[in-house]
């Protein structure tokens, strides 16, 4: 059965001497793994779409649940991420994060724009990397069905509970609490609410700043549950 679908390389893997396995989010079926075969080949004519952070049109041939690469039509490669070692971590962290939120077989567009939005963002960098960040990161939550509730009062956020409160009444655990000024609560509910394509457009003072970032990095640790070696990287290049 083949089937054509647009697709986000998440990650790339080889596979014996020439291929790859590729790791790939689509419009209409979600997380796929895909063989790439021969996709190391000089000669092959798909190699450019089978790496990472490439978007493309896929004809992807599909037999007892397995899927194999036939060919590829690149739309976007976001470069830039490729220059700059920074931007390359920090890309292969969302990667990594969309990857672990995604599901198999079950149409997920808005996570694929998020994706496709953040990358440009991060390749043209019109606002900081940890503001991109931040703004991924919350919003990754949101569709993978942890959106806060912010309609609560309080100047701190529970990282488990998922909404603000006030100094000792933590509806989460003990300790798992950051500090959430105004700006920081404004903030975050305009990521949460704002159309896909205005996500990043807003500003906020260095302060507030910090603290959305603690809190969108911390948020999304606490509710997978996990860490993520992509981002203790991203974090070296930063010292």
């Amino acid at each position: 059965m083949y089937k054509t679908t647009k697709a986000l390389v998440l990650r790339e893997v080889q596979y014996r001497e020439a291929d790859k396995l590729l790791t790939v989010l689509t419009e209409d079926e979600g997380k796929l793994t895909v063989k790439a075969g021969g996709a190391l080949r000089k000669s092959c004519r798909y190699s450019a779409a089978s790496q990472a952070f490439s978007y493309s049109e896929m004809t992807l041939f599909g037999n007892r649940g397995r899927w194999s690469l036939n060919e590829a039509e690149t739309i976007e490669q976001f470069l830039p991420l490729r220059a700059e070692l920074g931007k390359l971590a920090l890309a292969t962290y969302f990667a990594e994060v969309l990857e672990a939120v995604a599901d198999e077989d079950s149409p997920q567009p808005a996570l694929l724009q998020l994706g496709l939005n953040s990358l440009h963002a991060l390749s043209t960098l019109r606002w900081t990397p940890e503001h991109i960040k931040a703004v991924f990161e919350l919003r990754c939550m949101c569709l993978a069905g942890y959106e806060p509730m912010l309609d609560r009062e309080g100047d701190w956020f529970s990282l488990r509970g998922g909404c603000f409160h006030a100094a000792g009444q933590s509806p989460g655990e003990p300790g798992l609490s950051l500090p959430a000024g105004t700006a920081a609560r404004r903030a975050m509910a305009f990521i949460v609410s704002a159309p896909a394509k205005r996500i990043f457009s807003f500003s906020v003072p260095e302060e507030a700043q910090k603290q959305l970032a603690a809190i969108c990095e911390q948020y999304v640790s606490a509710q997978l549950e996990r860490g993520f070696s992509t981002l203790d990287y991203w974090k070296t290049l930063r010292l």
